[in-house]
């Protein structure tokens, strides 16, 4: 039997949520059956390494690589049509946002995919392919520039709460034959922006590479970690892994770290990340003088050494679709507390892998603080994660279901 032959796109490797949980997808698929080709935009990103050798990686292609590099680094290697449209692709984002309110740069996906359409070559196999996926959104390019017989798009965030405009995306989302769903919760916030879309839907969860997050978690001398991240008695070491972004809320953390404090719980609370909230980050640390006690690691290749030496894991996002850095930390056996955003009851069973806290700062606060008055509760928790299964590879099953 003739295998079934794949593409899959994706903008770059570097360590996040979605990349993670690509590599999962890829570390779990059946060669026997499927025929993979893997493009990726831009050859860069620490997990470029961890693609099997079984997948079929792409040659990078004309100014895909510059899709998003400094306009004066896409001019400079000759792409001066690209960054043209890219400019206007600017213009046309701010035009949009007189006009509508945006907590984050969401749509700006959306335009630049539509403004610089024009500037890019097809890609992938001339024959074509059996299924295209678009791991990562914008979709459009899969969508036009890559030839297969069906077509599917991923959803990784809950749309409920970022600045789409429905009547300028529903074309693309609708051009797909399925778009998948990383769980239940995600597919009723997508359904609130485009209720139209219901057939198209399709749930599967994201896949985690077990042993690939537990062979990095060993893969950092653990005193270089405790001199970053140091053992104070008494103190609990809180961290949070994730972009520096809305969605994330550690603009909040500051405020929340004081209110444990107030409430007699001597903690330090670890950000690991980047991004564009930094500086608005660093300034909620100074004006709640939480400088003793938050503490922003910046970014860092391999997280999971901090993961594995802190004592709580904890999620404040306001939103998320599902947090793949909640389950990487349920695998290494780290107690994990998450806000209740809208789709937290997908993401842990409250008081069985994980807890959920109210999502204000003073109720998280109150939560946080409650949970770490009561150890046991956190022992229990850190036994129940022993005997649990995070990885979800069985949901590779699913891909079938998108060949239909």
């Amino acid at each position: 039997m003739d295998k079934k032959k794949i593409f899959i796109a994706i903008h770059y490797l570097e360590v996040g949520g979605a990349e993670i949980s690509l590599i999962g997808l890829l570390q779990s698929l059946n060669y026997s059956m499927y025929d993979v080709d893997l493009f990726v935009y831009s050859h860069r990103g620490e997990l470029m390494e961890y693609i099997p050798e079984q997948v079929n990686l792409l040659e990078e292609k004309g100014c895909y690589p510059y899709l998003e590099a400094p306009v004066t680094k896409t001019i400079a290697h000759g792409h001066i049509g690209l960054a043209l449209r890219r400019l206007y692709a600017k213009l046309r984002y701010a035009k949009y946002r007189r006009s509508h309110s945006c907590h984050d740069d969401f749509p700006l996906h959306y335009i630049i995919a539509d403004t610089v359409l024009g500037a890019l070559p097809q890609i992938g196999r001339k024959e074509g392919y059996d299924l295209a996926i678009s791991y990562l959104n914008p979709h459009a390019i899969v969508l036009k520039k890559v030839k297969a017989a069906k077509k599917a798009c991923w959803i990784h965030t809950d749309f409920s709460k970022v600045g789409v405009d429905a009547a300028m995306e529903e074309g693309v989302w609708g051009a797909f034959d399925h778009i998948v769903s990383i769980s239940a919760d995600v597919t009723k916030g997508f359904l609130k922006v485009f209720p139209a879309l219901e057939n198209k839907i399709v749930e599967m969860k994201n896949i985690l590479p077990e042993a690939f997050v537990r062979e990095r978690a060993g893969g950092v001398d653990e005193e270089s970690v405790l001199k970053e991240m140091p053992r104070q008695d008494g103190v609990v070491n809180l961290l949070s892994v994730g972009r520096f972004c809305y969605a994330k809320n550690y603009d909040n953390v500051p405020d929340i770290c004081r209110r444990i404090l107030e409430a007699g719980c001597r903690v330090c609370w670890y950000l690991i990340g980047f991004g564009s909230d930094l500086q608005l980050i660093e300034s909620k640390i100074k004006e709640s003088g939480t400088q003793d006690c938050v503490k922003i690691l910046g970014k860092k290749s391999n997280p999971y050494p901090y993961m594995k030496a802190c004592d709580v894991y904890v999620q404040p996002s306001r939103y998320e679709g599902n947090a793949v850095t909640v389950r990487e930390a349920q695998m290494l056996g780290r107690p994990v507390i998450i806000t209740a955003y809208p789709t937290a009851g997908s993401q842990v069973a409250d008081g069985r892998d994980g807890f959920i806290v109210p999502l204000d700062n003073k109720g998280c606060a109150d939560g946080i603080v409650s949970l770490l008055k009561d150890p046991q509760r956190l022992r229990q928790m850190e036994e129940n994660l022993k005997h649990g299964d995070f990885s979800n590879r069985n949901q590779t099953e699913i891909i079938e279901k998108l060949f239909e």
